[in-house]
């Protein structure tokens, strides 16, 4: 089985390819940070990637960004996220994706070298494998985000929902025109609606409400 492997840390990089070695892999290219692996790989053409998930140059979320352009250019490569933290956003598009040879494991919570190989072997196979502890987190992000919304948030949203303007929601709710505004102002806040200039905020807004 042929392995590539992405890790900033230059210890521990080294440390896996030595456990790869011994668990009877071939690490095929072990690289420093996303972007190099992403550069290498489509000539290594491997069986399963790991990669951490915060790497330069922001130590955010590369990791995982890396993994859902590895398997868009290489659909049957397994990935295997092997990291400290759990990053929700793209973890949750990777999953969602529906396709198998998958894996997001801690590291602090992999306590054998007989786990992590047969972690690999697993996502190899087109297997899942996810720690009990990222599925809790994962889960618990997936929250209704209109359970964000006060009551009377979610009373404008309503007749927002109903095609009504703003000077309508005022005469419905009793309220100046000021008030709703404020109020939908907080609502595009929660659901995440930036003022991006391509999207209508309003009409993604009563998406959501529609949507519950």
């Amino acid at each position: 089985m042929r392995l590539v492997l992405a890790e900033d840390s230059t210890l521990l990089r080294e440390g896996l390819v030595r456990l790869f070695d011994e668990a009877g892999f071939e690490t095929a290219g072990a690289f420093g940070d996303a972007d190099a692996l992403l550069a290498a790989v489509d000539g290594i053409a491997p069986d399963v990637a790991v990669l951490d998930v915060r790497m330069p140059p922001t130590f955010r979320d590369e990791g995982v960004r890396a993994a859902l352009e590895l398997r868009r250019r290489h659909p049957r490569t397994g990935v295997l996220l092997l990291s400290q933290y759990v990053e929700g956003t793209y973890a949750n598009e990777l999953l969602s994706s529906g396709e198998g040879g998958m894996g997001y494991l801690l590291k602090d919570r992999v306590s054998s070298l007989e786990e992590l190989r047969d972690a690999v072997e697993r996502v190899h196979a087109g297997g899942t494998v996810l720690d009990p502890q990222v599925v809790r987190e994962l889960l618990a992000r997936r929250t209704d985000p209109l359970a964000k919304l006060t009551p009377r948030e979610r009373e404008v949203l309503q007749l927002m929902a109903e095609g009504r303007t703003n000077a309508g929601i005022a005469g419905q709710l009793f309220i100046g025109i000021g008030a709703v505004e404020k109020n939908v102002t907080a609502i595009f806040q929660k659901l995440g609606l930036e003022d991006s200039g391509t999207d209508h905020r309003r009409v993604l807004a009563v998406l959501a409400w529609m949507q519950r």
